[in-house]
């Protein structure tokens, strides 16, 4: 059954159920920090400290959360599924509750890169300040991506949306681009899953939904597909 490949388009729904705010909506992490000051490339150049001190806290809150159902129902799916979880989350909940083929479209939180090579990443699990330097001298920043940056990990999620036979989508509008985006290159014939407490109408009647947050109704789901492959 491994041949069958499900991908998973996850968003901030499905942490915040670990604890982890989400960074929009009502309580969202942009009510406290308007996103021009800490997430984009003209907000660390004009404040970098301010920026450092915002994913510093960012930082202490995956540290301290533990995955949940969700996160663990999808790992479970790799006893007889080939997995890729495509998610725009920072924190490490997929990897902690075993998930092995995470692709991070945002960056890791708990990840650092010097500001001249955005290649190459350092552990980070401490907080970063100003004068931390990489190998080569340069200021270390989060290993997150800024809104007006690229977003280098796209070209491999576009491999890994095209091959799916299920698609299971939870925690996410899919509204941001260009992660958005990746609907379109999931094949018309492949089953697809929405998991959300309020859909919104995004989606077409090709969705199967599960009206519940992500900790219900991902098992269900997950039950759904052992079911099918029975």
């Amino acid at each position: 059954m491994r041949d069958r490949h499900v991908v998973v388009f996850s968003g901030a729904g499905i942490s915040a159920e670990s604890g982890l705010n989400t960074f929009r909506g009502p309580g969202g992490l942009w009510e406290g920090e308007p996103v021009s000051l800490v997430a984009t490339p003209e907000g660390w150049k004009k404040d970098p400290a301010r920026v450092l001190k915002f994913y510093n806290e960012r930082r202490k809150a995956v540290l301290a959360a533990e995955p949940n159902a969700a996160h663990i129902a999808l790992s479970e799916l790799e006893d007889i599924f080939k997995v890729s979880i495509i998610t725009q989350n920072i924190d490490d909940l997929h990897e902690r509750a075993g998930s092995s083929n995470v692709i991070h479209l945002h960056g890791e939180i708990l990840k650092a890169r010097g500001i001249m090579d955005p290649q190459k990443t350092y552990p980070c699990r401490g907080d970063l300040t100003i004068g931390d330097k990489a190998p080569d001298g340069s200021q270390l920043r989060p290993h997150v991506v800024w809104f007006g940056e690229s977003v280098p990990m796209m070209d491999v999620a576009i491999k890994a949306a095209k091959t799916a036979d299920f698609l299971i989508v939870v925690g996410t509008s899919l509204e941001v681009y260009p992660a958005a985006s990746l609907l379109d290159y999931v094949p018309l014939d492949s089953n697809k899953f929405l998991v959300d407490p309020m859909p919104s109408g995004l989606t077409d009647e090709s969705f199967h939904i599960t009206e519940a947050l992500a900790s219900d109704g991902v098992p269900r789901v997950a039950t759904q597909l052992r079911a099918l492959m029975a």
